[in-house]
């Protein structure tokens, strides 16, 4: 369907190369986006583009810190020369540690913000310029159910994804001007290899998840594809500061008591 055509169209994914920032590269390769990745880890990249060459996919990659603005902005100079402009930016890099508020050291709080929040904030500022001379652009921006959620432990996470959502919002507010649509996508919990050792028969948080999602079930990853390629495309060109939650119905429920079907 021509509205929700890549087709011509740069899509930068940032973390693209494992996990759901891989799935969500991968449906817009599908659509017809040229891919361009983004990573630190070289192994990680190396499998990353030979399984999207496998696939057929047209996709390069850079390997970078999305953190240091130096590095980012030689970097997007570059892919912007190679690949011929960015039309599509997801900001999907992201990092996560778990431990109690009490005791997590400010480093660590600060890492998790730098890379979560940050991060994203200094890719859209930059792929932004080329977006407002063309006076057309997409950015998605990852957020989480810790957008709107707390949790134990994941104080630095949900500060940061909590930020991204009211980032998003509000550079949607500064671009929308510009035929640039800034929105988010919130997974909720996906069936990942991270998340492997806990998707088990008996394991707490594995029925916890399953009985709090109204889906019944963890997400798979290719369960975003459908939410980045419209946000991706011209089917969302009225759509600005929005977060589509991709979790099943969690945030629409508060649970039910445990006698309940």
């Amino acid at each position: 369907m021509e509205l929700f055509s890549l087709k011509n169209k740069n899509a930068l994914i940032t973390g693209g190369t494992h996990g759901l920032g891989m799935a969500m590269a991968e449906a817009l390769a599908i659509a017809g986006a040229k891919l361009i990745i983004t990573g630190t880890t070289p192994q990680k990249m190396e499998d990353a583009l030979a399984y999207y060459h496998s696939k057929g996919y047209d996709a390069k990659g850079y390997l970078f810190d999305v953190t240091d603005e130096n590095e980012a902005a030689k970097y997007v100079d570059l892919i912007t020369e190679e690949a011929g402009g960015i039309h599509i930016l997801v900001n999907n890099a992201g990092i996560i540690k778990r431990e109690s508020a009490l005791t997590m050291p400010v480093s660590d709080f600060r890492k998790v913000i730098d890379v979560d929040l940050v991060g994203p904030f200094i890719m859209s500022q930059l792929v932004v310029k080329q977006m407002i001379e063309r006076n057309e652009g997409k950015i998605i921006n990852i957020c989480s159910m810790m957008s709107e959620l707390g949790r134990n432990s994941v104080s630095a996470y949900a500060a940061a994804k909590g930020g991204l959502k009211m980032l998003t919002r509000n550079l949607a507010t500064e671009w929308a001007k510009h035929n640039i649509q800034v929105n988010g996508i919130g997974p909720g919990y996906f069936a990942t290899s991270q998340t492997e050792p806990i998707r088990v028969d008996g394991n707490p948080f594995n029925e916890f998840i399953i009985s709090r999602t109204p889906a019944g079930r963890w997400g798979n990853p290719e369960d975003l594809g459908g939410a980045a390629v419209f946000l991706a495309s011209r089917a969302s060109d009225f759509v600005n500061g929005q977060i589509i939650y991709v979790d099943g119905g969690i945030l629409a429920t508060i649970g039910k008591p445990s006698n309940e079907d």
